[in-house]
């Protein structure tokens, strides 16, 4: 009932969808047909939705919305550790939910601004093709990801609050808080870093935020 019903709401709004009954119905679409997006249901019969984000995530970077009746910050943050790009709690509007899609797509989609590449040290963004590589190899980022990184590299050694990141992100949605960014910083490290717990570009700055460093000498 629940996903006819989102199924509904995305097809008013103007997008193809498909269904997938369970959580291995779900893994086998996704792998076959290869959606821009997916809207998971974390309580999935068969493998729950945590569970398919975390499969999805081992292999490719499509966008994941994740819904789920839990309201606790730690079920949300434990989603955006797995890789979710949003994270949405019942009960919501069907406003709320398409928009929330569209940002998500708006946002992942690349733009013919071929020339803007960031490049700090090792770490190469073209904002174009939204396409990151460390020492030249490809990183897969999700969609807040790939936004932090953006905003680090495009001012590095500058101090970002994790305000002004959640900003940058997708972090509109009522469940969204300042503590998110620490999960996507967290996984950027494992992503980009030597040594992810000793890092050395992505920078805590103790009762301010991130900034950028790790390159010509900064810090």
């Amino acid at each position: 009932m629940q996903a006819q019903l989102v199924r509904r709401y995305l097809e008013h709004d103007g997008h193809t969808t498909l269904l997938a009954r369970d959580g291995w119905a779900a893994v086998d679409a996704a792998r076959r047909h290869r959606p821009d997006l997916i809207v998971l249901d974390v309580m999935m019969p068969g493998l729950d939705g945590m569970s398919v984000c975390r499969i999805l995530r081992k292999e490719s970077s499509v966008l994941v919305l994740m819904l789920t009746a839990r309201s606790a910050e730690a079920d949300m943050l434990r989603g955006l550790e797995l890789g979710a790009d949003d994270y949405m709690t019942k009960p919501y509007s069907a406003r709320e939910l398409t928009a929330r899609v569209r940002t998500l797509l708006r946002r992942a989609r690349p733009v013919n601004e071929p020339d803007q590449v960031l490049t700090a040290g090792p770490i190469r963004l073209d904002l174009g093709r939204r396409e990151v590589r460390m020492d030249g190899r490809p990183v897969a980022c999700t969609t807040a990801e790939f936004e932090i990184l953006a905003a680090l590299a495009g001012k590095p050694g500058r101090v970002f609050t994790r305000l002004e990141l959640l900003n940058r992100t997708n972090g509109s949605g009522r469940e969204s808080t300042t503590r998110t960014i620490d999960v996507h910083v967290r996984n950027l490290r494992k992503k980009i870093e030597p040594l992810p717990d000793s890092p050395v570009y992505l920078l805590t700055v103790i009762g301010a935020g991130y900034k950028l460093g790790g390159y010509d000498g900064a810090g």
